[in-house]
């Protein structure tokens, strides 16, 4: 296969040559990235059908004996990236490394522990990814606009960690600075509690009649679209932060507790307030998780009924386009046994009302209409 042709972006930040060690998801998407830029990438891994198939699609070329790399991104599964980085900060002594593994503390212990030299090590984590893994799902823009995490320790000055800064920008990226404990902490809430969510919560549909599954929404596609994960890889990731992830599942399982007992007599006094409480927490909650561009603002959602023929969704958009009205998200829905969509309009609410009028009079079925 010939590896196909890229536009090259001359406004960089990372000189390179960069080695990327795993040519997984991210390592081919950063690859994907930097070549895009005119960096030099070579590209390693234990399998060589890998590195192949990322070669073939242009995330750099194969590393060769004689490379002399400024930056070494190891992207392997948490289990064995102390032992790569090591391996890699004693191949190449002059270079700087990092690793995008989604656990921190760990990593940098077992460095410490073997006595490597962290004076040009430090762990980072972008936030981005998608259900589906390898370098056949890797794409350049993934990372943009998502969240950078670099993990910084006293073993390394700001000034010779600054590559990974510079990494994360020219990716599109925001870098974010946090201690070790703080990430794996942090990520434990955010990223690996709520794949457990989800998991468990997609397990009652593996018994579930069908004509239960056949009734299932947009609400439970999103609770459990993360639940197609890897487990291989997660078993992984939640043995490696298993202290944090603990944390907060006991703090999950008191409240599912609360909730049961108040369920189980709902007439009991208090019940229905605690109720209350629990759906009215999750409303506080998600009102903190950033939107669009890294705002808090709550958007209104308008769901247009879309006919299932060709150019419908784009006639949608154009209409939206020529009301003078900006998108900030857009959901698609299928009916089950209709020939229609629902296609679910994040607007801002003072541009709600508009947006409904615009496009009742320009011919669409408006579903709902909700702040």
């Amino acid at each position: 296969m010939t590896p196909r042709p890229r536009k090259t972006v001359t406004d960089r930040r990372l000189a390179g040559p960069v080695r990327i060690v795993g040519t997984g998801l991210l390592g081919t998407s950063i690859g994907l990235a930097l070549t895009a830029r005119g960096v030099d990438v070579s590209l390693a891994d234990t399998s060589p059908s890998s590195v192949a198939l990322a070669v073939d699609y242009g995330a750099g070329r194969r590393a060769a004996d004689g490379d002399a790399p400024e930056l070494i991104v190891v992207c392997v599964p948490p289990d064995v990236t102390a032992a790569t980085v090591a391996a890699e900060l004693a191949a190449f002594p002059d270079a700087l490394v990092t690793d995008v593994a989604s656990v921190k503390a760990g990593p940098l212990a077992e460095l410490i522990a073997a006595d490597a030299d962290v004076s040009r090590y430090i762990g980072s984590h972008p936030m981005a990814g998608r259900e589906r893994s390898g370098a056949i799902s890797a794409r350049a823009d993934i990372f943009i606009g998502r969240p950078w995490v670099i993990a910084g320790h006293d073993g390394i000055s700001y000034r010779r960690a600054a590559a990974v800064e510079q990494l994360a920008l020219d990716l599109g990226a925001i870098p974010l600075e946090m201690s070790t404990e703080e990430h794996d902490r942090n990520v434990a809430l955010v990223s690996h509690v709520p794949q457990v969510v989800a998991s468990l919560l997609a397990t009652r549909l593996t018994d579930a009649p069908e004509a239960a599954v056949s009734l299932a929404g947009q609400g439970l596609r999103d609770t459990t679209r993360i639940a197609s994960s890897d487990p291989e890889l997660w078993v992984q990731i939640l043995s490696a932060n298993s202290g944090a992830v603990v944390d907060v599942l006991r703090k999950y399982r008191d409240d599912v507790d609360s909730l049961l007992a108040a369920l189980e007599d709902p007439d009991a006094r208090g019940s229905r307030r605690a109720i209350a409480e629990a759906l009215a927490g999750g409303n506080a909650g998600v009102a903190r998780i950033p939107g669009k561009h890294g705002q808090s603002a709550r958007f209104a959602q308008l769901v247009v009924i879309v006919n299932d023929t060709p150019g419908q969704l784009a006639r949608l958009l154009t209409d939206i386009g020529e009301a003078g009205i900006n998108m900030e998200d857009l959901r698609l829905e299928h009916s089950p046994g209709a020939q229609i969509g629902l296609a679910e309009i994040s607007v801002l609410p003072e541009a709600e009302e508009r947006l409904a009028t615009e496009l009742t009079a320009r011919g669409w079925r408006i579903s709902e209409l909700s702040a």
